[in-house]
């Protein structure tokens, strides 16, 4: 059998997962035929893992600049995109462009405009795109898009969706490029895009209405006195000010953050331990965001990202009764830190509340693997497709993607408007 051809643009901490499974569990299918980066340090890193952990020969390297070579001299057949949020519709399009197909990472694009050119450049090639959407593949997500497709509470009228990230797990994002919003579109993009994703997979549906506010309020220059952070520094590594800090990252001593950020800051520009009370963060850490769907429903979100413990709470309310949803996670900081609690939730809970009959508890299934068990799934259903038919539907292509950041996009105007935003608007299918 001949193999697939993949090649990867971008080998930072959310590239890991895609090439080791490559050089790995999907070898007999799957062939890596090149990575391309900025840093030639990432890639040797990269490459090294490979080689340490599965024997796998070097993948060729190139720089960013040479990605049109890459694909003329690799020639594959599909190219992974795990690049910083702004520059998915480069690489997405410029793939297809050369024949190739795409799987990207989320959110597929941070902007309207990105949207657009991409839905016009997939039209224009008829190339395929994946996103990978690895929450609607783990089991308890994949279970709420059961009972509601088995009308357990009947027709859906609202949900109540409430996310919370940790000051270990939510304060990273404002370490890192995420901070800037012209690099992942705020919170409201860059990690909602997941949860918007959920509720248009979980109800079939898309957003008509969104209406949001949002604001810096803990993390910050300006917050940082109120958080008790008197002597202000720039980045974590060297700095006597960040030595005892609660939010403060030591990079150097943790094996995979050195090997890829801060040994490649020669060779990529990139500071991956920046202060959280720095003065140049353009993202909000509290926000609260109003939908009306398609289907007529409605939805409130919020999300925080300083809160003592990480999870969610979700409520759906519809004709036949109630579910409620609850999750208490450990998360770790991306690309490096302390994993061992990875996969492996203090609490999942799913409660159904019939209008007539008694509640009753709905068994969750356990998969080992990150984010709840999607990961391994989603990889899969990526890197064998078919093999298993899915009556859920999990596999999500741009136009899936889009809808999901239209929600995060339309929010982020309103909350610079004040005015409520019209999906139907921002790009044309």
């Amino acid at each position: 059998m001949e193999r697939v051809k993949y090649a990867q643009v971008g080998t930072g901490g959310r590239a890991r997962m895609y090439y080791e499974a490559l050089c790995s569990t999907y070898e007999d299918s799957c062939e890596l035929v090149g990575f391309c980066d900025q840093s030639q340090t990432r890639m040797n890193y990269a490459n090294r893992m490979i080689k340490e952990k599965f024997g796998h020969d070097p993948i060729p390297t190139y720089d960013y600049t040479d990605f049109d070579k890459m694909i003329e001299e690799q020639k594959p057949d599909v190219v992974i995109v795990t690049t910083v949020d702004r520059t998915h519709d480069h690489y997405i399009i410029r793939a297809m462009e050369l024949g190739c197909d795409v799987v990207t990472e989320k959110p597929i694009t941070v902007n309207e405009q990105k949207a657009q050119d991409i839905i016009d450049a997939q039209k224009r090639t008829g190339r395929h795109i994946r996103v990978a959407f690895n929450y609607r593949y783990a089991p308890h997500h994949t279970k709420i898009r059961e009972l509601i497709m088995n009308d357990t509470i009947g027709e859906v009228y609202s949900v109540h969706f409430e996310w919370l990230l940790n000051t270990i797990h939510g304060a990273d994002y404002y370490r890192r490029w995420h901070r800037n919003k012209a690099n992942s579109g705020g919170l409201l993009v860059h990690k909602a895009t997941h949860h918007f994703d959920l509720v248009n997979f979980w109800m079939g549906t898309e957003p008509k209405t969104v209406f949001a506010f949002g604001d810096l309020n803990f993390y910050g220059k300006q917050n940082a006195e109120k958080r008790g952070v008197k002597n202000f520094y720039y980045r974590c590594h060297g700095s006597e000010a960040a030595k005892g800090d609660h939010f403060a990252i030591d990079i150097e001593n943790n094996p995979v953050l050195k090997g890829l950020y801060l040994d490649a800051e020669a060779d990529s520009g990139y500071i991956r331990d920046r202060s959280v009370f720095g003065d140049d963060i353009s993202i909000e850490d509290t926000m609260a965001v109003l939908v009306r769907y398609k289907n007529n429903a409605m939805m409130s979100y919020s999300l925080n990202s300083y809160m003592p413990w990480e999870g969610f709470n979700v409520e759906f309310n519809g004709s036949k009764g109630r579910i409620e949803y609850h999750a208490v996670e450990k998360s770790y900081i991306n690309a490096g830190g302390d994993k061992k609690d990875e996969g492996k939730p203090k609490l999942y809970e799913i409660t159904v509340y019939p209008i007539i009959g008694e509640p009753y508890k709905v068994p969750i299934e356990h998969i080992e693997g990150g984010h709840g068990g999607g990961d391994p799934v989603m990889l899969e259903d990526l890197f064998h497709p078919g093999r298993q038919v899915d009556p859920f539907h999990r596999a999500a292509d741009h136009v899936d993607g889009i809808k999901s950041i239209l929600t995060g996009v339309a929010a982020n105007k309103a909350i610079a408007s004040g005015l409520p935003v019209n999906v139907a608007d921002l790009v044309k299918f």
